[in-house]
């Protein structure tokens, strides 16, 4: 019994097969998700080693997407974490998101919809409720800001659209795109969705700042309502 249980401990694989040891004269990029995710574990549970429990973590939350999405304290719950694990993976999550920003600059330009995604998509599609973001754009349509501005389910009796465009007027931005999320991950615009768009746009107008886009944001994917017509006629 001893030695079954034993052989679930990754000190016990060869060498050649240990996750960390592979990192050392192979590179990172040599190993799977689950052997990465694995050093960030350091140790498994009875029964499982460390890669085994990771990939029973990415098989059930379909991969570092659901990871992302998947909350804290739910995290926190699985077998083999605890909040020190899950604190690991959520700050080794977050880096490669700050990673990924660093690369496209601290000015992105937008040019399409899918610019403003690529921005929005990965922070955005982890929110556990409905939240509605705010880009503020220079005159040659670079990032100045990212900011969340309300939250809770969009209603056009509720969003006090002034108080979107504040930080707009404040730091003097030619234009914004506004997104929200739906933690459905069905990104189809609802009725007040596009309600909340048609004001937003007359807003913009009367301040002269332009609404570029509303982006609805999905799991994996997003909808433009400038692209379809909806609030923008």
């Amino acid at each position: 019994m001893e030695r079954e249980t034993a052989a679930y401990r990754i000190k016990d694989l060869a060498v050649d097969e240990r996750p960390r040891e592979r990192l050392e004269v192979l590179g990172a990029q040599s190993l799977t998700t689950a052997e990465l995710l694995a050093i960030l574990l350091r140790v498994g549970v009875r029964g499982e080693n460390a890669v085994q429990v990771a990939t029973r973590l990415l098989h059930d939350y379909g991969g570092l997407d659901g990871l992302h999405r998947l909350p804290f304290e739910e995290m926190c719950s699985q077998h083999g974490l605890g909040k020190a694990k899950a604190s690991q993976i959520k700050a080794a999550l977050e880096l490669a998101n700050r990673l990924n920003q660093e690369r496209r600059g601290e000015q992105p330009s937008i040019h399409s919809p899918g610019d403003a995604a690529a921005i929005l998509q990965h922070p955005m599609s982890a929110l556990e409720q409905e939240e509605l973001w705010i880009l503020l754009l220079d005159t040659r349509n670079r990032v100045m800001r990212t900011e969340s501005v309300y939250r809770g389910s969009l209603n056009s009796s509720q969003v006090r659209v002034g108080e979107l465009f504040k930080s707009a007027v404040r730091r003097n931005a030619a234009a914004v795109i506004v997104a929200h999320n739906h933690p459905s991950g069905d990104p189809t615009p609802s009725p007040d969705d596009i309600a909340v768009t048609r004001a937003i746009v007359q807003g913009g107008k009367l301040l002269d700042i332009e609404v570029l886009d509303h982006l609805v944001i999905g799991r994996g994917s997003y909808v433009s309502l400038k692209e379809r017509g909806l609030g923008f006629a």
